[in-house]
């Protein structure tokens, strides 16, 4: 099918390549020239601009946006709905709110169009194993976008989650967990690096422990990808980001009146990270470089 990719970062890119392998014809846009060409090679149609992205497209329009959260979805969304009709779509698969996903699918409902929140996790690996996506949508409307869906995830890798609003909402609460996980990886791996009694072999056990142990996860193989490289982390400055959805778990479960400790301490450790440097920091750093190909410090 036919479909629009706004925003060809990490992310929107490969999503691009992988829904162009998979049999459906996309139009793109970026700010970056150079973005765009590349996935003309790749059988992109290549746009100048929304207006333009949106003219290329068939009736019902559908356009994927891959931006930034807050005023850049904003502003893309808003340029969109100008030029697009009743019974298009919109899709936001970015890290946007639920709270502005909501305000945003009732501003476009009184327009006629569509709106479609996927959460979308998978990170640079995405192209590769395929994308997981929770979405939020009207039933009719993830009807018609699911063969999108089915293309980007791995087998069983997506579902219909909810209304507008519950992908994003349970994307959020996923990278919450994501926090919490990486928080303990980080503290064990400092704890063996520590360590007075033994030097110990951080690949060795990294490793090991992906073989039956009831740790194993993709998280800590990659983990044993970081520590293979260098097992001290030495050229990574433990300065660690939070990109929002931590801080809205956070605050989502104290207005729930849900406890959630091992989430809220890791978002605090996040901030701890950015005074001076700790080996769990640095860990934290390494695999989020790792599944997502985010960006690090370097010492």
């Amino acid at each position: 099918m036919q479909l629009a990719m706004i925003g060809l970062g990490k992310m929107g890119g490969a999503m691009t390549e992988r829904l162009i392998r998979g049999g459906h014809s996309v139009v793109t846009y970026d700010r970056s020239p150079d973005a765009v060409q590349h996935t003309v090679t790749l059988g992109a149609t290549a746009s100048s601009g929304i207006a333009d992205l949106v003219s290329k497209l068939s009736a019902p329009r559908i356009a994927w946006v891959m931006v930034p959260a807050g005023q850049p979805t904003d502003d893309t969304i808003n340029e969109l709905a100008q030029h697009m009709d009743r019974g298009d779509v919109i899709i936001d698969g970015g890290n946007s709110n639920f709270h502005d996903t909501m305000r945003r699918g009732a501003e476009l409902t009184k327009k006629g169009i569509e709106f479609v929140d996927a959460g979308t996790s998978g990170g640079v690996w995405g192209l590769k194993e395929g994308y997981c996506e929770m979405v939020g949508a009207s039933d009719a409307t993830f009807k018609l976008c699911e063969p999108l869906f089915a293309t980007l995830a791995p087998p069983n890798g997506y579902a219909h989650v909810g209304p507008t609003g519950a992908g994003h909402y349970v994307k959020m609460v996923h990278n919450g967990i994501e926090y919490g996980m990486l928080q303990a990886y980080a503290e064990g791996y400092e704890i063996l690096h520590a360590s007075s009694e033994f030097k110990l072999d951080l690949a060795q056990i990294s490793a090991l422990w992906n073989q039956g142990s009831v740790v194993r996860s993709w998280l800590n193989e990659l983990a044993a990808r970081a520590f293979a490289r260098d097992g001290n982390l030495t050229d990574l400055k433990g300065y660690v980001e939070d990109s929002g959805e931590g801080r809205w778990t956070v605050q989502e479960a104290i207005d729930l009146n849900v406890p959630a400790p091992v989430i809220t301490l890791s978002l605090l450790m996040r901030l701890r990270s950015r005074q001076p440097d700790s080996f769990g920091a640095k860990v934290i750093a390494a695999l989020r470089n790792e599944f997502g190909g985010h960006a690090v410090k370097h010492s």
